[in-house]
C-alpha cells in the first residue's frame, strides 16, 4: 500500500537507525545552544520536594561519569524526565503506571542483505507464535539501504492472546519464516536483537509537578495502534519545550499545568480509541478473525493505516476520517470497563 496522502505530511519516509537519529537531533540541540553531556549517567534527584498531587519537585540530577566514576551535579530550574520506560528519575518523582492499559514487547537486531535498497518497508500483520497460533503484534522488515536491514517484532504482551507469549522465540521465528527472501541467517546477522517494554497510551503518570515534566516512553506515549514510540517521544518533547518557554518568559512556573492540558488535546481521543481497539483484537476469537478475512480487504487496510498512523485529516471526510470519529464517540460513551463485558458476550 502507498503511504496515506496527507495535507500537511509527506507520502514517503525515510529509515535510520536510532544511533544516527539520536546523533543529528544532539546535534542539532548543540546548534541551538543546549550543552549537550556525553558519557554520563543520571543516578539520582537533588533536593526532592513533595506535593500532594502530581510529581514531586526537584532541583537538577546527580550524574556519573562512565568513564572515571567521578559524579557532578547538574541543577536548573525546571527538570525534563526522559529516560525512558523504566525511568527511574520518573519513579522517584513518583510515577505509575496503570497496569490496566496496554503494554507492549519489542526486539529488533540487525542483518546484512542484498535487498536493503528495497523502497517499501514490510510490515507482517499476519504474525503467528511456534504453535501457529495468531498473536496480537507484527513482524517488520525495514530496509536501511546501506546493505542492512532492521528486522523485529512488536507484541501487545499484557493480555488476552500475547500474554505469556515469548517475544525472543518469536523473533527468531519471524526472522526463520523471512529468512529465505531477505537473506537472514546466523551468517548475515549483525548481533543479538535488542528490545524491552513498550507502555502504551498515556499509561504512566502523573506528568507535571512544580518543577518537573515528564516525556516519551517515560510518560507512556507510545501508540496503541501501532506500537510507534519514536515521533510521539518527540512531540511531547516539543509540547513540553512550549509550556517551559512560556513558564520561563512569565517567570511563572504555574505554566506548566498547560502541558498537561496539551498533551490531553493532542492525544487524549485518540488514544482511548486506541486502547479500545487493543482490547479488542488481543481477544483471539476476534484476533482470527480479523487476520482471516480483514486483511485481505484492500479498501478497509487502506483506511485502517490511516487511522492506525494517525493521519486522519481535520478538515477531510473520507472514510478513515469518519470511521475515526465513529470509534471515538463510541469509545467516549462506553466506559473502557464495559469492553470487558462486550468480549465476554462474544463467547456466548
Amino acid at each position: 500500500m502507498n503511504w496515506p496522502e496527507h495535507p500537511v505530511f509527506p507520502n514517503y519516509g525515510y529509515t535510520i537507525t536510532r544511533f544516527n537519529l539520536d546523533g543529528l537531533v544532539a546535534e542539532h540541540a548543540e546548534k541551538y545552544g543546549a550543552d549537550v553531556v556525553n558519557g554520563v549517567e543520571a543516578l539520582d534527584l537533588l533536593e526532592v520536594t513533595p506535593t500532594e498531587r502530581g510529581l514531586c519537585g526537584a532541583a537538577g540530577v546527580v550524574v556519573k561519569d562512565k568513564d572515571t566514576g567521578a559524579s557532578a551535579e547538574i541543577r536548573g530550574r525546571y527538570l525534563v524526565v526522559g529516560d525512558g520506560q523504566n525511568s527511574r528519575l520518573g519513579r522517584e518523582l513518583g510515577v505509575t503506571r496503570n497496569r490496566d492499559w496496554p503494554m507492549g514487547m519489542a526486539l529488533r537486531g540487525y542483518y546484512t542483505s542484498d535487498r536493503s535498497d528495497e523502497p517499501w518497508i514490510d510490515s507482517h500483520l499476519d504474525i503467528r507464535d511456534t504453535n501457529g497460533k495468531v498473536v496480537p503484534g507484527y513482524g517488520w522488515i525495514f530496509p536501511l539501504g546501506d546493505g542492512r536491514v532492521n528486522v523485529g517484532v512488536g507484541l501487545l504482551s499484557n493480555s488476552g492472546a500475547g500474554k505469556g507469549v515469548n517475544t525472543t522465540k518469536l523473533q527468531e521465528y519471524f526472522v526463520a519464516q523471512a529468512g529465505e527472501a531477505w537473506g537472514l541467517n546466523e551468517k548475515t546477522c549483525l548481533g543479538p536483537p535488542t528490545g524491552g517494554r513498550l507502555p502504551m497510551g498515556l499509561s504512566i503518570g502523573p506528568r507535571v509537578g512544580p518543577n518537573t515534566l515528564t516525556i516519551g516512553d517515560a510518560t507512556g506515549m507510545v501508540n496503541p495502534f501501532n506500537g510507534e514510540g519514536i515521533a510521539y517521544g518527540y512531540e511531547s518533547g516539543r509540547l513540553a519545550a512550549g509550556v517551559l518557554g512560556e513558564a520561563l518568559l512569565a517567570n511563572d512556573p504555574s505554566a506548566l499545568s498547560l502541558y498537561e492540558e496539551r498533551l490531553e488535546a493532542a492525544y487524549g481521543d485518540y488514544f482511548k480509541v486506541a486502547r479500545a481497539f487493543v482490547r479488542v483484537i488481543s481477544e483471539p476469537k476476534i484476533l482470527s478473525v480479523c487476520v482471516g478475512t480483514g486483511l485481505r480487504v484492500a479498501p478497509l487496510m487502506k483506511e485502517l493505516l490511516t487511522i492506525m498512523a494517525n493521519l486522519m485529516s481535520n478538515d477531510a471526510k473520507g472514510p478513515a476520517e469518519l470511521g475515526y470519529r465513529a470509534l471515538r464517540r463510541l469509545a467516549n460513551v462506553v466506559p473502557e470497563q464495559a469492553y470487558e463485558l462486550l468480549l465476554k458476550e462474544s463467547h456466548a
